[in-house]
Parts: structure tokens; sequence; C-alpha cells
């Protein structure tokens, strides 16, 4: 009995080893990526299949608005064939970053060039606004983009990663239609949000986005801000006022009471939760919640 168990608790150390050395040579054939941010990592995820192995810059639970690349983000991204912004200035670090990065071994895309078109002025200054993964019909646009650097870095798989990008659209689509449906019939269009990220949602149906602070979650509105949008949400009749899953509600939560409002969570999905991620949570998971909640906002 001794030497039978002895025996198989070598075969397991050995089909352990083996299981573990097939692991390391099926990653080394893939193509290494690297995505800035959440959303990005996603839909990089999705188009790649098993041809990629992708990395999320930031962790989850982290702001992408204020993170900065660890050396040994910097070595990833040396190590990758691809790295994947989103621009708008929602990676203040790329500057930084660029002039270490070897052009002929790594591709950038970044995913959001030329649809970022929406500004917000700051402190005086006009700044863009990069939120455009939570429009559905400019998020498909972004994940063509990624494709297309799939194609370019592996052209030996570039019918896979089309094929896989069809299958992706189709699910943009969908929820497009779903948000069009959906809110079509809202009887009051202004949102109050936590912060200015959904400018591209709001244009695409047709709200009126009333943000509490503006672009960057932790900027501290001042009290002329939050009186103004104390006035507007009475104005209009707000009965929800939005926060996020990544910020502190204390804000929203203060001008509910005001007002005599309720709160919900409205996800700029700018990073998940490991809590959300354990749940099955991606993308298509929030922005479902999303569109609920929007919809009950605006009965």
């Amino acid at each position: 009995m001794f030497v039978l168990l002895i025996a198989l608790a070598i075969s397991v150390v050995f089909l352990a080893k083996n299981y573990s050395q097939k692991q390391n040579e099926d990653d080394a054939k893939k193509i290494h990526v690297v995505a800035s941010f959440y959303p990005l990592y996603f839909f990089a995820q999705q188009i790649g299949g098993d041809k990629v192995s992708v990395v999320n810059m930031t962790p989850a639970g982290g702001e992408p608005h204020d993170y900065e690349p660890t050396p040994q983000d910097i070595m990833k991204i040396n190590k990758s064939k691809l790295l994947i912004l989103n621009g708008g200035g929602l990676e203040t670090w790329i500057d930084k970053v660029r002039d270490i990065i070897d052009p002929t071994n790594t591709r950038v895309v970044v995913a959001g060039e030329d649809l970022i078109n929406q500004t917000m002025t700051e402190n005086e200054n006009k700044v863009s606004d990069p939120h455009v993964w939570l429009a559905p019909a400019l998020a498909e646009k972004m994940a063509g983009k990624i494709m297309n650097g799939l194609r370019m870095a592996d052209p030996e798989n570039a019918a896979y990663y089309e094929s896989r990008a069809r299958e992706l659209s189709a699910r943009f689509a969908d929820l497009d239609v779903a948000y069009r449906n959906r809110l079509a019939s809202c009887a009051n269009r202004n949102i109050v949000t936590a912060h200015a990220a959904f400018g591209y949602l709001a244009a695409a149906y047709q709200l009126h986005q009333i943000p509490i602070a503006n672009l960057s979650p932790d900027a501290e509105p001042s009290p002329r801000q939050l009186g103004e949008v104390i006035q507007a949400a009475r104005d209009y009749k707000v009965k929800y006022i939005f926060f996020e899953s990544l910020a502190s509600p204390k804000l929203s939560e203060t001008i509910a009471r005001e007002v005599g409002a309720k709160t919900l969570v409205l996800n700029p999905i700018e990073g998940l939760t490991p809590s959300e991620l354990s749940q099955g949570g991606d993308y298509f998971t929030e922005m479902s919640k999303n569109l609920a909640n929007l919809e009950l906002a605006c009965k």
C-alpha cells in the first residue's frame, strides 16, 4: 500500500510537471499583448482568443486615470508585440514610456484615435474626454482597430482574428439596439453622474449628462459646482443620482439627500473590482446593468 502511494505521488508530480511545461510552451507561441486598462484588455481577449496572451496593466479595482506604470509593466511592454492604448489623455504616462518602446518589436495601437471628439473645460483649459468605449458603436470601432493591430502583429492568424472580431461586432450591435429600444421612451433624459464619463453614451442615446465632478473621478468639485448640480437635479426633478463602484459614493449620496433622490450605480467600466470579476462580470454584463439602471432612472 505504501509503495502504491509513493508511485501515485510520483505520477502526480510527473503529470503536473509535464502540464506546466506544456502550458509554458503554449504560452510562448502566443502573441503577447499589453492593454492599458480593462475595456481594451477585454476587447483584445475576445478578438485574440487562444492565440494571444493579454495583460491588463491597470490592476483589478485600480483607476486608470492616475495609474503609473511600474518597472515590471515596462518590461512587459517591451516584451510584447502589441501595446493597446485608449488615447485622449487617459494614459498620462505614455510620453515617458514611448521613448523606451522598441517600435521594431512592439506595435502601438491607439484604439480611441479619430473617435475622441468631445472636450470639457477644466481649470480654464480644454481637455479631451477619453471615455469613448461607453458608446457601443464607438467601442465596436475601437475593437476593429485592435483587430487590425493583431492582424499586423500576427498575419498568419489574420482570418482567426477577423472571425472573432465579427462575433464581437454582433454583440456590440445587439447592445446598441437594446440601448436604443429601451431608452427610446425615457420621460426624463437628465442623468446626474459621479464624473463626466458618459458624454459619448449620452450623445448616442439623447441623454443630458450633469456631472458632479469633471473628467477625473478624483477631482473635487467646488462648492459652486455642487450647488449648480443640486439646483439642476431639483429643476429637472431627477429621481436618482448615480455613483461608481471604483470611487467614493459620498458626493452622490450628499446630493441625493439634498434633493430627495435615491442612488444607483452607473459604471464607467474603467476597471472592474476583484469581486465583479470573480462573479463573472465583464464589459457586456456591466453595460447591461448600466442600461437597466438608466432605464429605471429615466422613467
